[in-house]
């Protein structure tokens, strides 16, 4: 009889500890949750944001009314939005190509710098079918009334909220379009069109967000 109580002890003991067990894994794996969205709440938080360590951040801004333009980063699409909202876009610093389509094609060759705040003005112009689109890289000094539209809608509004999933989803389907126009820029838009080039030197102090 004192082996049946004693196994039953034992069964016991074992069944706490895995109970124990669990609720530590559970306690663990909130925490590492809650630290998760606390980064990602950070990140598509309203205000200006200062870029990840070693990264360089950049803000495309509509500048006028237009459709939704599509955006990319070298060969990658990075988003869209409504004229009302804004693209915050955190990459790598150094020589960086960012191009937008609409019924043209305009490109932005960048030179970032780490820990650099850039602003870039998207500004909707007349096509034929469908408005054109244009890159601008904003410099204070030399426009400050399209900074302070762009401060006002910073301070205002969140970021637009693109998922993985769908940047995944719309990457697979442009891929044959972004090798198509990337060779297309390669081997003759960039020696025939002029396109707006972004130095580091435009970077923007964040205190002058406030």
């Amino acid at each position: 009889m004192k082996t049946v109580f004693y196994i039953f002890e034992l069964l016991l003991i074992h069944k706490i500890n895995s109970i124990k067990e669990v609720k530590m894994r559970t306690k663990t794996l909130c925490t590492i949750l809650i630290f998760l969205l606390s980064g990602w709440n950070f990140i598509f938080a309203q205000g200006i944001q200062p870029p990840s360590k070693g990264k360089a951040v950049v803000y495309f801004v509509p500048a006028n009314s237009g459709p939704d333009f599509e955006y990319f980063h070298q060969d990658k699409y990075i988003g869209a939005f409504k004229a009302n909202s804004y693209l915050r876009y955190e990459c790598d610093p150094g020589k960086q190509l960012f191009w937008a389509s609409s019924e043209n094609k305009y490109f932005l060759t960048s030179e970032l710098k780490e820990d650099g705040i850039y602003i870039v003005m998207v500004y909707a112009t007349i096509g034929g079918w469908k408005s054109h689109v244009q890159l601008v890289p904003l410099m204070i000094k030399n426009n400050q009334k399209d900074f302070e539209w762009a401060k006002n809608l910073i301070n205002k509004k969140r970021p637009i909220r693109i998922s993985e999933k769908k940047i995944t989803k719309m990457n697979r389907k442009l891929k044959d379009f972004i090798s198509l126009k990337l060779n297309m820029y390669n081997e003759k838009w960039k020696n025939e069109k002029y396109f707006n080039n972004m130095t580091a030197d435009m970077a923007i102090p964040a205190e002058a967000f406030k």
